[in-house]
């Protein structure tokens, strides 16, 4: 569905539209949007520790390291994450007690190592701090509020939902700018407000997600109950991960909802912020670093044996050493996977569309060793560094069989939100070979969304165990 039509509410709504592409954020304010108010919160702190270590003698070893314990402590308490509502007095507790915690671990701390290290400096010091911090905290609130509120630091905001709560959350919005959301529409497939009850314009149904988050630069979507079953939302909500877009829930009951510290609220309408898929951690990041360092170590210590199982397979027969097969990574992307060719050459179409070759009269017996100890994939480091795939990550699978599962199993191709893998939380569970592609699936958006730098570790660890016992496929 394209824009809305006059008749839809469009007047209104295209001026807005119009006004908002006009008044895209510049580059520098753009690098605000960005990082929310973490940047001011951090140089409030950093300003507080500074004009209380200015007192002393200045900053010192200990201080230091009480620095660091209360940041991460702040951390820990959410008391840096991006909120639309700025309350220092909401912060008080937390910012007071776990600076004093944080002084008491550097002082327990130091009490064990030197007991002349101990005193009560480190206590002033963090009841100092707890203080200033607080006062900096309501200057740096008042000041993102204010550029809140100026335009300055403004979101593209979408409400998922033409409802009476979607209608009260965009007028809410409107009238008080300081929560840094500017609705800029409304999305429904079947709309209940009429145009002119509408604040914002129609922008389309559901199948419009993707077009108008990228046409309106559109940086938070809020679900606002909206005429679309609750199994689809899965996939709306992955839309807007892959775009970069927050997503926010209001409530069911809401009005019986208590609003907790790590909820938000728009002038006294609670809203559930949805957890940041993993792969947009700074986390993830370190992902691709790991990626490099272990797949070029790998490679090196595992050359002899990559070399003598290339002169092996050589020898075996005709035919080239690699086994160059295309295959479907990140986005839908397509690739050039490698491997340690197991079966005599075949026509590309068959390779391309046969599902397994395990019982293959062709296969060798050098071949079916490979293939039991996976020995055939080493070539996939390549392909690692090349960063077409990961060392951890869903299995990539040929063009052919990706259209095929894509229709028959709905939640195939969000496998696809991040790169290939080496190996993967399926195969370690045995999903490979005959297995179901239905729980390969499963088990793969699993590992997607529950995500970890040590999940990766376990599956690396568990596969090694299998290449040991020659349980491949």
């Amino acid at each position: 569905m394209g824009l809305a039509d006059p008749d839809d509410g469009a007047g209104q709504g295209s001026s807005a539209g119009t006004k908002l592409r006009k008044s895209r954020p510049s580059l520098s304010h753009r690098t605000l949007l960005r990082y929310g108010v973490r940047p001011f919160l951090l140089l409030a702190d950093a300003l507080a520790w500074l004009s209380v270590t200015a007192w002393g003698q200045g900053p010192s070893g200990r201080e230091a390291v009480l620095l660091a314990l209360t940041v991460g402590l702040y951390s820990n308490a959410g008391l840096y994450r991006s909120r639309l509502s700025l309350s220092a007095l909401d912060d008080l507790p937390a910012l007071v007690g776990r600076a004093l915690a944080a002084a008491t671990i550097a002082t327990s701390v130091a009490l064990l190592v030197d007991r002349d290290l101990a005193d009560a400096g480190l206590l002033k010091t963090a009841a100092a701090f707890a203080v200033l911090v607080t006062l900096m905290r309501v200057a740096a609130y008042a000041i993102v509020r204010g550029f809140r509120a100026a335009g300055w630091v403004t979101h593209p905001t979408l409400i998922f939902g033409a409802g009476k709560v979607g209608g009260q959350l965009a007028a809410l919005l409107l009238a008080h700018p300081s929560y840094g959301l500017q609705p800029v529409g409304f999305l429904d497939t079947d709309p209940l407000l009429e145009p002119f009850e509408r604040p914002v314009p129609l922008l389309g149904g559901q199948e419009s997600l993707a077009r108008v988050i990228v046409e309106f630069g559109v940086r938070d979507v809020i679900v606002a109950f909206a005429s679309v079953a609750e199994s689809q939302m899965v996939e709306i909500i992955r839309t807007c991960d892959r775009l970069d877009a927050e997503i926010f829930f209001v409530p069911r009951l809401f009005e019986l909802h208590n609003t907790t510290s790590d909820m938000d609220q728009v002038w006294g309408l609670p809203l559930v912020r949805l957890r940041r898929a993993a792969f947009r951690t700074w986390s993830w990041r370190l992902k691709r670093l790991i990626d490099i360092l272990v797949g070029a170590a790998a490679l090196v210590v595992l050359s002899p044996l990559i070399a003598l199982i290339a002169v092996a397979v050589r020898l075996e027969g005709e035919g080239g050493v690699l086994f160059r097969q295309e295959r479907i990574g990140l986005d839908g992307r397509r690739f050039e996977l490698l491997k340690f060719r197991s079966l005599r050459p075949v026509d590309d179409d068959e390779s391309a569309t046969r599902w397994n070759i395990a019982n293959d009269d062709r296969l060798s017996s050098l071949g079916r060793f490979l293939r039991a100890t996976s020995l055939d994939e080493l070539p996939q480091l390549f392909n690692v560094l090349r960063g077409d795939m990961t060392l951890v990550g869903p299995r990539p699978e040929r063009p052919h069989f990706v259209a095929s599962f894509a229709s028959t199993f709905p939640r195939y191709t969000a496998r696809h939100r991040v790169p290939s893998g080496l190996t993967g939380w399926a195969q370690v569970h045995g999903l490979r070979g005959d297995t179901s592609i239905e729980d390969r699936a499963r088990f793969d958006n699993y590992y997607i969304e529950n995500w970890s730098l040590w999940s990766d570790v376990k599956i690396l660890l568990r596969t090694v165990v299998i290449v040991l016992r020659r349980s491949g496929g």
